[in-house]
Formats: C-alpha cells, structure tokens, sequence
C-alpha cells in the first residue's frame, strides 16, 4: 500500500483525474452548452495544476528556479482568473 503513496504516483493521478475533468466538462459544455464555459473552467483548474505540478518538481528533486517558477505560474494565473471574475 506505501508503493502507491510513494514518490510522484499520487500526484501524477491527481494532475491526470484534473484533466480528465477539465476535458469532460468541456465535452458536456459543447454538447449542452450547460454549465461552466472552457475558458472559465480552463482559468479555474489551471493555477492548481502549477501548484501541483511544482509540488512533482520539487519531489523529483527539480531545480528550485523550476518549482519558484510553476509557483509564479499559480499565482499569475489565480490572479487573472480573479480578476476575470470581478470584471463580470
């Protein structure tokens, strides 16, 4: 059970159900045009996938410019879905 839990094979999941998600609800939003728009979806799921994505850097050992710099990409990317949302 610890070999599951050990290295990036959790995380891997977790980025790969995110995507899953992201390309089902974009499915479901074309077909019904119900729900969230991709663009908004992309903008929502998109800073947790940096976040997650240099939390497997940082596990692997990666160079700390590269973890420094997915986490940039989180914040920037919060930032501009925050304030695509205030504009509303």
């Amino acid at each position: 059970m610890q070999a599951e839990f050990s290295g990036t094979l959790l995380i891997d999941f977790v980025i790969a159900a995110t995507l899953v998600e992201w390309a089902v609800l974009t499915l479901l939003w074309r077909r019904k045009q119900q729900g969230l728009p991709p663009s908004a979806l992309t903008w929502m799921l998109l800073p947790g996938l940096c976040l997650m994505l240099s939390v497997r850097c940082a596990m692997l050992g990666l160079p700390w410019y590269t973890v420094m710099l997915l986490l940039l990409a989180a914040g920037l990317t919060h930032l501009i879905d925050l304030r695509r949302r205030w504009i509303r």
